[in-house]
């Protein structure tokens, strides 16, 4: 862990007006990723804006965690989907 940007869950959470434990049900849930440094939990910069979308979802659409899971998992597989095409494409030498 070389020079990463650490965020405080804590901080995160006081800001944006949310439970530290709907945090926990992320990471224990594996669609997030913490690190814990001294007693304190913390993310990575990297991982901001896919918590910031996760609490999106469930404070401003109301979606349960059970159906984050499976939007997070249709998302990815769409990203997939994209990366897929523009590497075919590229392979086919067709102009995105």
């Amino acid at each position: 862990m070389e020079n990463e940007e650490l965020i405080s869950i804590h901080d995160f959470c006081v800001t944006c007006n949310i439970e530290e434990s709907f945090v926990e049900l992320l990471q224990r849930s594996e669609l997030i990723e913490v690190t814990v440094v001294e007693g304190q939990t913390f993310i990575q910069a990297e991982q901001l804006t896919r918590l910031e979308k996760l609490t999106r979802l469930h404070y401003d659409l109301a979606i349960n965690l059970e159906g984050i899971e499976v939007i997070d998992q249709l998302l990815q597989r769409i990203e997939n989907m994209q990366h897929e095409i523009i590497a075919l494409r590229n392979r086919l030498h067709i102009p995105h």
